[in-house]
């Protein structure tokens, strides 16, 4: 590659020719020629700067984000949404007290609005159907929170639990746009192979990874396992992949199935050995770190007891330590269902 000269070097240049054309040219930094070798200078330097950025467009892995559109729309590739987490609350109050469509929910900094009307039953109480008002994955809800109603309906309790939220998305961002060009350039249209499969989930709003399992079902079916935002996806992310890669997909191919993952819930016991007395903070860094190891784990992967071990011996101030749960590896089910194990509950205690 050319290297692009600097503003000394230009302006170096131009009074090396001047006095080269007039040897008794005055060229001291006082001196016309040299103000006039500065603008020159500045001149070209911005011209060559221009260059650079204008080669930089060229590729898609160096492009600005316009320009990076521009190669993704030549190929059919469209940045994805952001999408709305969806989810079921728990509410209770008199029977037969009506709580309307698109009555509004508090949690913190988040709202969501009740999809379709519901009735408490004889049980005085009943599960309502939510939806985030602004799209995002900072609504998803993984475990149960309390809300409250904006306007409480007759005869319902202001309180309410919040059981799961999922699905919410945010707007694709440059890299996993990038990632999937490259991916399309790198392994381009097959007429339906287990890569165009993975390609056409992606490119579905809400869908932020996916994997295929040719013939897990038999001759002529493929099953695709989609993730959203590092956790289950909505059943609305499930039925829109489907409808998609039913559209796109040969029509030769017998059957494919777009399924969430199973989630499975490792607990983990440990007892550790520290350095000094501050406990909690040990504490808080081993969930930390044992919550990056869960979160690089996909649908079908092991977990192995001894990288847990390994995961928890890293973290600073930590001496020793014995694993209690998991006491071996847990091997993913594959057959059955597609299981995909995620942290549980940790329980940390001094050897």
């Amino acid at each position: 590659m050319h290297d692009l000269p600097t503003f000394e070097e230009i302006r170096d240049a131009i009074l090396r020719d001047t006095v080269s054309l007039n040897p008794a040219a005055h060229i001291a930094a006082d001196s016309d020629n040299y103000i006039r070798a500065c603008s020159l200078a500045s001149c070209a330097t911005g011209q060559y700067a221009h260059q650079a950025w204008i080669l930089r467009q060229f590729f898609p892995d160096t492009a600005d984000t316009e320009y990076l559109k521009r190669h993704c729309n030549l190929r059919g590739i469209r940045r994805k949404n952001a999408t709305l987490a969806i989810g079921t609350a728990r509410v209770s109050g008199n029977e037969g007290a009506v709580i309307p469509a698109d009555t509004q929910i508090k949690c913190g900094d988040i709202f969501y609005l009740v999809r379709t009307p519901v009735i408490i039953n004889d049980t005085d109480m009943a599960t309502i159907d939510i939806v985030a008002v602004v799209a995002g994955a900072q609504a998803n809800q993984h475990e149960p929170v309390t809300g409250q109603f904006m306007a409480t309906p007759a005869g319902v309790s202001s309180d309410l639990i919040i059981e799961q939220v999922i699905g919410g998305t945010d707007t694709e961002t440059d890299n996993a746009l990038l990632a999937r060009l490259l991916e399309l350039l790198r392994r381009p249209p097959a007429g339906g192979n287990q890569y165009d499969y993975k390609a056409w989930a992606l490119s579905v709003d809400g869908v932020t990874s996916a994997y295929v399992y040719p013939l897990r079902r038999g001759l002529g079916t493929v099953d695709i396992v989609i993730t959203s935002d590092n956790d289950v996806p909505s059943d609305e992310i499930i039925q829109r992949t489907q409808t998609y890669i039913d559209s796109v997909r040969p029509v030769t191919a017998k059957n494919s199935f777009v399924i969430k993952p199973n989630v499975t819930k490792v607990d983990i016991v440990v007892k550790i050995k520290i350095a000094d007395d501050d406990f909690d903070n040990i504490t808080k860094n081993i969930h930390t770190a044992l919550q990056e190891h869960f979160n690089a784990l996909k649908p079908t992967d092991a977990v192995i007891a001894s990288q847990l071990e390994a995961v928890i011996s890293d973290v600073s101030g930590v001496v020793d330590r014995k694993m209690i749960m998991p006491a071996s590896n847990l091997i993913a089910d594959k057959n059955q269902k597609i299981e995909w194990f995620r942290l549980g509950k940790i329980e940390v205690s001094l050897l």
